[in-house]
């Protein structure tokens, strides 16, 4: 089913042609992945990954990495921003720490431990990871795609959880799009302006080592910017677009991880809904290298844990339910 022909539905129905606006771009984007003018939004699952990292030992971050372990437990206990909004829109939570910093937080109705190891290393002054750290992530976020298709779910978005995630963000969009590392680094979560500075700093010095070797090795060069979150979610990503799930994108941090999927495996955009943009300056230049155009645009969001994907859900029932309305064609006939 091609685009022109679910433009052609949506021109027969019993509407002026456009009238839904941007509600009818989703539905579009919804029935094309889907390939029917019957999509499915439920059953939905939203997949966190929480990490921690050791860049934000240079300063990065206006909070330390004991927080990762607390907003960890928070979301265990349904009581973080993305709890209560995945409760409210109907979207079934999962949290996945696959490398946090301290003692394991016990398991859970929602949470699973799946440590690769105890956070990255601080990527401003060696590799953050190793290609067999990159690949185990990766791999984590591939079982929990597949742990999603065997139960049946039709939409999936993944979010994030981890102190300082924007600096290794940062320097993956940079390093994939082609960016400057001061068109993308922006403030994360409430950053001062000496730490932007030196964020700024630790990106640029990043990028342009890893720029050296993205074309002969790009899973080195990828894992030397990366966090342990953000190599789950690509894994996760690419394994849900294979298996035929509909991905919503979430912000900054979730794009990051688009590109580095893309990237890998040229393709897997084309199964995901952009939810947002976010407030962090790069995210703009990510979407628009993956070719995706956010639905919820000037809403200024920059929390992360899945929180703009989650928002788009009771939309995307809605695209799917206009393109069950009645024709023009029935309404005269009636």
């Amino acid at each position: 089913m091609t685009h022109e022909q679910i433009l052609a539905h949506l021109a027969t129905l019993a509407k002026p042609p456009g009238s839904l606006g941007r509600l009818e771009e989703l539905a579009s984007r919804l029935a094309f992945i889907q390939q029917t003018l019957a999509p499915r939004t439920k059953p939905r699952r939203v997949v966190l990954f929480a990490a921690d990292h050791g860049v934000v030992a240079e300063g990065v971050s206006a909070w330390p990495s004991d927080v990762t372990r607390l907003m960890v437990q928070t979301i265990a206990n349904g009581r973080a921003a993305s709890s209560v909004l995945a409760a409210s829109t109907g979207t079934e939570l999962r949290l996945i720490d696959v490398g946090t910093i301290g003692p394991l937080t016990p398991e859970g109705p929602v949470l699973r431990n799946r440590r690769v190891r105890e956070g990255s290393r601080n990527l401003a002054q060696e590799p953050a990871l190793t290609i067999s750290e990159f690949r185990e992530a990766w791999a984590v976020g591939k079982a929990q795609a597949a742990e999603a298709i065997a139960d049946g779910i039709a939409i999936v978005a993944a979010g994030e959880m981890g102190i300082g995630n924007t600096t290794p963000a940062s320097c993956l969009i940079a390093l994939l799009t082609g960016n400057a590392a001061e068109d993308v680094v922006g403030p994360g979560a409430g950053s001062s302006q000496s730490v932007i500075a030196r964020k700024l700093e630790v990106v640029r010095a990043a990028v342009q080592n890893a720029r050296a070797f993205l074309d002969s090795e790009p899973e080195s060069a990828m894992a030397s910017v990366c966090g342990l979150e953000i190599a789950a979610m690509a894994g996760f990503y690419r394994a849900a677009a294979v298996g035929g799930l509909t991905i919503v994108l979430d912000g900054f941090i979730a794009t990051a991880a688009a590109l580095i999927a893309e990237r890998l495996h040229p393709g897997t955009a084309r199964a995901m809904i952009a939810a947002h943009r976010s407030a962090e300056p790069g995210h703009g230049f990510a979407l628009n290298h993956l070719g995706l155009v956010p639905i919820l645009d000037n809403w200024a969001m920059r929390l992360g844990e899945g929180s703009g994907a989650i928002l788009l859900m009771p939309m995307l029932d809605a695209a799917a339910a206009i393109l069950q309305m009645a024709t023009l064609q029935d309404v005269l006939a009636s």
